[in-house]
């Protein structure tokens, strides 16, 4: 018999960051986040169990994807059937509707989107928080895209071993859209994973990172549950420059040119009168929480700035969903 499920799950973007590890084999993080879960930005992985399948296959965006992806993927898969008890192998299909393993979150909505499905296709009768743990051990980020709004990510594994994510608020909570200037459309040169482990090693910051990260994560928590959207503009802006001089500072470097002009023309804007601050994850992209009554005014500004290629637009939206479940 084949069994079928189908998941779809939408990239987060983190408001406080979370960069390094205190726990690298467990995959936890070393310092608490919070995120926005984004409408659009989606991804869509379909997991197939047939009797024919003798290995894991996964497609990532119509073509075989990297052994790296593959490995990664078969290692979740292999959580997912232990617990299920369970030898059959999976067929995996996954697509973004946008690009990949270039900074913008793709890894946290595929594994989060690989998570939902797997445990549906396996017959996993577990909660939301423990299909967040698995996604977790993958990817730290798609603990996040597993939920909708706006989410946490704590930092501190709980004697159960169980470590989700958990929803701060829900996504109307804050009337805000969310700008992404694409700047590159092709993968960035250093892995997350890889930054993470040559800041913590290197850089003379990561230690004053690893204690102030907290502290802006636990005030901006506050900020968003005040529905204070300057203080959460605020933070998310400096939580954002503290994590890349952190890693510049041990020569881990995605900033480019576009993504100075972008940061520039974000001040710009709200030095007249705006109300728009910057964010970057792992790769050159600049991100721009704005309100909604400005985000028009704000979108046109960024579409100019050379080096951005495109800029989408993107509110606050909704958790992962099964869109098909069914055997043959």
């Amino acid at each position: 018999m084949t069994r079928r499920s189908v998941a779809q799950t939408h990239a987060n973007i983190a408001l406080a960051k979370y960069w390094g590890k205190r726990d690298v084999a467990a995959n936890v993080p070393a310092v608490p986040s919070l995120s926005v879960t984004l409408e659009g930005m989606r991804t869509i992985t379909s997991i197939e169990l047939a009797p024919d399948l003798t290995a894991d296959t996964f497609e990532l965006n119509g073509e075989p994807a990297p052994a790296l992806a593959l490995e990664r993927t078969v290692t979740l898969l292999d959580r997912v059937r232990a617990a299920a008890g369970s030898a059959d192998k999976a067929r995996v299909v996954s697509h973004n509707d946008f690009p990949t393993s270039s900074g913008l979150a793709s890894s946290a909505s595929g594994f989060a989107a690989l998570a939902v499905a797997a445990a549906h296709v396996y017959a996993l009768d577990w909660s939301l928080e423990r299909v967040s743990d698995l996604a977790r051990r993958s990817s730290a980020s798609a603990a996040r895209s597993v939920f909708g709004g706006f989410v946490e990510l704590g930092c501190d594994l709980p004697a159960s071993g169980v470590l989700g994510a958990s929803v701060v608020a829900p996504a109307d909570h804050l009337d805000v859209r969310v700008l992404v200037c694409v700047t590159s459309e092709g993968a960035k040169a250093v892995a997350s994973t890889d930054g993470m482990r040559r800041t913590a090693e290197r850089s003379p910051y990561y230690a004053a990172w690893v204690e102030r990260a907290p502290v802006m994560f636990s005030s901006l928590k506050a900020a968003l549950l005040a529905r204070d959207l300057e203080q959460v503009g605020e933070l998310t802006e400096a939580s954002a420059l503290a994590m890349h001089a952190s890693a510049m500072a041990a020569a881990v470097v995605y900033v480019t040119g576009a993504t100075l002009q972008a940061l520039a023309q974000v001040r710009e804007l709200r030095a007249r009168g705006y109300a728009a601050w910057a964010t970057m994850d792992a790769g050159p992209h600049v991100k721009v929480l704005v309100s909604a009554a400005d985000a028009a005014a704000v979108r046109a500004a960024m579409v100019e700035v050379p080096g951005v290629l495109r800029v989408l637009e993107a509110r606050p939206g909704h958790g992962a969903t099964v869109v098909a479940d069914d055997a043959s």
